[in-house]
Order: C-alpha cells, then sequence, then structure tokens
C-alpha cells in the first residue's frame, strides 16, 4: 500500500520528469537548428532525434484527441492519494507546475502543439540526423 507522503513525492517526482520532458523537446528543438548551423555533430544523432520526433507527435496527437498526457494524470492521482490538492502543494509542484501549464483555450494548444510539431518535422529536412544503416 502507498502511504500519503510516498504518494506526494512520487508525485513531485513525476511533476519533474514532466518538466524534463518538456525541456528535452522545446530546448532540443532549439539546439537542433542551431547546431545544424553550427555543424555540432551530435544534433544528427539518429536515435536522440527520433525520440525527440515521437514525443512531440505523441504531444500533438494527445491535442487532437483532445486527450491529457498520462503524466498528468499520474501526478493528480498520486496527488489525490497524497490528500493533496492539484498544483498547490510542495514547493516543487507549486513551481515547476508554473513553467509548463498555462490557462488557455483548448484550440490554442492544439494550434500550438501542431505548429510545433511541423517545425520539429521540417527539423528533419533542414538538419537531417545521420541514418545509421547508411554507410558512409
Amino acid at each position: 500500500m502507498l502511504s500519503p507522503a510516498m504518494a506526494g513525492v512520487l508525485a513531485d517526482a513525476i511533476l519533474a520528469a514532466h518538466v524534463a520532458v518538456v525541456g528535452f523537446v522545446v530546448i532540443g528543438e532549439c539546439l537542433f537548428l542551431i547546431g545544424g548551423r553550427r555543424g555540432w555533430r551530435w544534433v544528427r544523432g539518429f536515435g536522440l532525434r527520433i525520440v525527440h520526433l515521437l514525443l512531440m507527435g505523441f504531444v500533438a496527437g494527445q491535442a487532437w484527441l483532445g486527450a491529457v498526457c498520462p503524466l498528468t494524470l499520474w501526478e493528480q492521482a498520486l496527488r489525490g492519494r497524497a490528500g493533496q490538492a492539484a498544483y498547490s502543494g510542495s514547493f516543487i509542484e507549486h513551481w515547476l507546475s508554473r513553467v509548463i501549464f498555462f490557462e488557455a483555450p483548448a484550440w490554442a494548444f492544439v494550434a500550438a502543439y501542431t505548429g510545433f510539431a511541423l517545425l520539429v518535422l521540417l527539423t528533419w529536412r533542414w538538419v537531417p540526423p545521420r541514418r545509421p544503416w547508411k554507410r558512409r
């Protein structure tokens, strides 16, 4: 059985992971574009780029389906188990949630996620990753 205190700690950990995923997608995209222009070899790593593309595709797909991110659902369930109100508990929860959660109409998120997903897809053309199956 999961204690309320442990549920709160796990909820904070999930929120931190959520922020890390958002940071990877957003900062990663910026670094791929900058690194492509500057000739940084690591920005063309296929594994890194495919994970990035799949994550953004998942986010955009969820937006189109009107689904809530599983990380958000798990975090909120754990906060309920911990007896905490969603996004009003610990220091970590309070500040990290403000970094990634905004109030806006649903269509604004669908548009933003779709636009960003298109940018990620275009980056594959502008800064193509190295294909591991192709010989040099």
